[in-house]
């Protein structure tokens, strides 16, 4: 009998296991609702940088075609046929080689070329590689013992 009362003594009112398993799917719904609540924030992160994305695309694509259109413009802006017919419309005549006069000026060089591309004669070492790097370290070994040599017979 004492057993049973035992039992009986640290068994739980019904009411307080009721309680406890509402507090259990009560925890469980806050869960998952945290767990929906932040699955729907990144997919939302994601949706709105796949948005932004996509403008960003067709912004490159249209000044992409507008810088197309600006340079088919500048190049028949610039061909020759519409040049000769702006030059001449201007009053400038084609130069022929009989009325072309060239002056020579005293101490006037000309023009410098300009080097871009270095020369093939430039002063690159034969070899890329340090002298100490293709040393053997028995010469290594050998160089360090006779420099000690050689500073103990000089002192």
């Amino acid at each position: 009998m004492t057993s049973h009362r035992l039992v009986q003594a640290y068994r739980q009112a019904p009411w307080r296991t009721q309680i406890q398993w509402i507090v259990f799917v009560l925890i469980a719904i806050v869960g998952a609702a945290l767990v929906a609540l932040v699955y729907l924030s990144i997919g939302d992160q994601t949706a709105t940088a796949g948005l932004e994305i996509q403008n960003m695309q067709y912004t490159i694509e249209q000044l992409q075609q507008q810088i197309a259109d600006q340079n088919s413009t500048l190049a028949w802006l610039t061909s020759a046929t519409l040049m000769k017919a702006r030059a001449q419309s201007m009053g400038f005549e084609m130069a022929m080689p009989q009325n072309e006069l060239y002056i020579v000026v005293p101490g006037y060089q000309g023009r410098s070329t300009a080097v871009i591309a270095p020369s093939t004669t430039s002063s690159l070492p034969q070899s890329l590689i340090r002298p100490s790097y293709t040393q053997s370290l028995w010469e290594w070994m050998f160089q360090g013992i006779f420099n000690i040599n050689a500073n103990q017979n000089g002192h």
